[in-house]
């Protein structure tokens, strides 16, 4: 099949960076609309470690746990090996050579202009001192996209620059060689961003604000207590506000009880004291119940995970086969790139 064939079925390609365990937030902005579409589309799952590798160069050996670490999140979560593919991107070698040539076709300035870009170099405290492996990421993301001629990218909404980009790209591409390459379209999370434990815009690993999906039970409980709620409610007997307050975001995007959602909503705003001198509804008690609710959720995750890790060889079975399939799949993509790029020499 070339890459101007149509699949059986319509391709998804996602994936996530491996430093570290993934958390909620990753689970409200993608993961949850891949285990739905797993059945339906064909499904890759990328694992960018040289994505990884732009901001933890110094650091590669630490690759191997975390890759193995993600795995074990897919797996934990439901995502089926059968049904989706899990590719190592530093071993895909036709993505670094779709970057390359869709470097020539975008300018500095675009790159610069990426607002993904710019929040990561502002978090990350980069300044001046910018790499270009960083800053060309989301080229290489264009690659990971169209190298496996995807159609769907459930990504989380902090992602649509990139998607944007991408289409751009893709645009471009086929105006200057004809209609080689599928447009892709994003599918972002329902719930929208998920916010770090501590009031932060985004949760994230590196800033020590995020529940983990492998968290266990008393760690869960810790983060929770520590969650950041509305600073203005000092003793807890006045109004509160859920706007903006974490602890609520939460239990709107986990507690299964919307009308006990509601309720808590309703006595947290009212504010004021009962008889005996105490909080009609207080932070601490909000989150206990938080609390509650993502134990409950987290739990059957947590006994999947465990079960998948006891089988050390497993994990690394199932990145060989889904690798090869990816391989596969973006060797075909490339005849089409090639042929079209006329760059398909005669010589082998």
């Amino acid at each position: 099949m070339t890459a101007s064939q149509t699949p059986t079925k319509k391709r998804i390609l996602t994936g996530d960076r491996p430093t570290g365990q993934l958390h909620l937030g990753h689970y409200v902005g993608s993961l949850q609309n891949r285990v739905k579409l797993q059945h339906e589309y064909e499904t890759y799952i990328l694992i960018a470690d040289v994505q990884a590798l732009t901001d933890n160069f110094e650091t590669p050996e630490m690759l191997r746990a975390n890759i193995r670490e993600v795995v074990l999140d897919y797996l934990a979560v439901g995502l089926d090996p059968k049904l989706c593919a899990f590719v190592v991107q530093s071993l895909v070698p036709e993505i670094a050579e779709l970057t390359i040539y869709y470097l020539n076709l975008v300018t500095l300035s675009r790159l610069e202009r990426n607002p993904t870009v710019k929040d990561e170099m502002r978090q990350k405290g980069m300044g001046d001192d910018v790499r270009m492996g960083f800053l060309c990421y989301p080229i290489s993301q264009v690659a990971d996209i169209t190298a496996f001629g995807a159609h769907l990218v459930p990504v989380g909404n902090d992602q649509r620059p990139m998607i944007e980009q991408t289409r751009e790209i893709v645009q471009r591409f086929n105006q200057l060689y004809g209609e080689v390459l599928t447009l892709p379209d994003g599918l972002y999370g329902e719930f929208g961003r998920l916010p770090g434990t501590d009031g932060q815009a985004k949760m994230g690993k590196s800033l020590g604000n995020a529940i983990s999906l492998a968290d266990d039970e008393a760690t869960v409980t810790k983060k929770v207590m520590s969650m950041f709620t509305d600073p203005n409610r000092i003793r807890g007997t006045e109004p509160g506000n859920i706007e903006g307050n974490p602890v609520f975001t939460y239990h709107d995007a986990f507690n299964p009880d919307k009308e006990r959602v509601a309720e808590l909503k309703e006595l947290y705003q009212k504010g004021g004291a009962q008889e005996n001198g105490k909080p009609i509804l207080g932070d601490v008690q909000v989150k206990r119940e938080l609390a509650t609710v993502l134990n409950a959720f987290l739990e059957p995750m947590r006994q999947r995970r465990a079960e998948f890790a006891r089988d050390s060889d497993y994990v690394w079975d199932v990145v060989r086969d889904g690798t090869a399939r990816g391989r596969q799949c973006a060797g075909e993509v490339m005849e089409g790139v090639r042929s079209a790029m006329k760059i398909d020499y005669p010589i082998e």
